[in-house]
């Protein structure tokens, strides 16, 4: 097992703390919020890489969980991830997994980097659609299409232009700090 060097736990903390501030940048419309996390999610995995990522996402969690108002309009506590929407922020973890098994399959190649975090993100999504439909759209009576069209469909473009700058940014990060994934 590999040991991780002082800078690699900086650099985990570094991007747990974007995360964070990321997340603070949210737009409240519908059920779930427009943010910036899953931008710093994507980012995080791009320039640290699976292992270190889903670390480094881990801290974030553990962060919130211990009640610090990391997650979204400043909120906090294990309670905040056991609501609806707390699926979509557990569902990070799910993206960092997915992430670390494809990423090893992938070149360097920009299109199969896109590729391997669409599917990564598509866990996400999974994990906080199921997560939101028991919790809330069960006792509301919404359908699977009804829970789609408000936590999925009106934020694929917005996610897909996240993905994309991450992975633009994601190159300029790499290079300015010397990193390997």
């Amino acid at each position: 097992m590999r040991h991780f060097s002082v800078r690699d736990l900086v650099l985990m903390a570094v991007f747990a703390a974007l995360t964070a501030v990321c997340s603070w940048i949210s737009v409240p419309v519908l059920a779930v919020p427009f943010t910036l996390q899953t931008f710093a999610v994507e980012l995080t995995l791009f320039c640290l890489g699976g292992r270190r990522g889903f670390l480094s996402i881990s801290v974030y969690l553990l962060l919130g969980m211990a009640g610090l108002p990391v997650f979204s309009n400043f909120n906090g506590g294990a309670g905040y991830l056991l609501g609806p929407t707390g699926g979509y922020i557990l569902g990070f973890l799910a993206t960092a997994l997915v992430w670390t098994v494809l990423e090893p399959r992938f070149s360097a190649a920009r299109w199969q980097r896109l590729t391997g975090m669409v599917l990564a993100v598509a866990a996400c999504y999974v994990v906080g659609t199921v997560w939101f439909y028991y919790f809330y759209g069960v006792a509301h009576e919404m359908t699977l299409g009804a829970v789609l069209s408000v936590c999925v469909v009106p934020f694929l473009i917005p996610d897909a232009l996240k993905l994309v700058l991450a992975e633009l940014v994601s190159d300029r990060v790499r290079k300015a700090v010397r990193l390997s994934a």
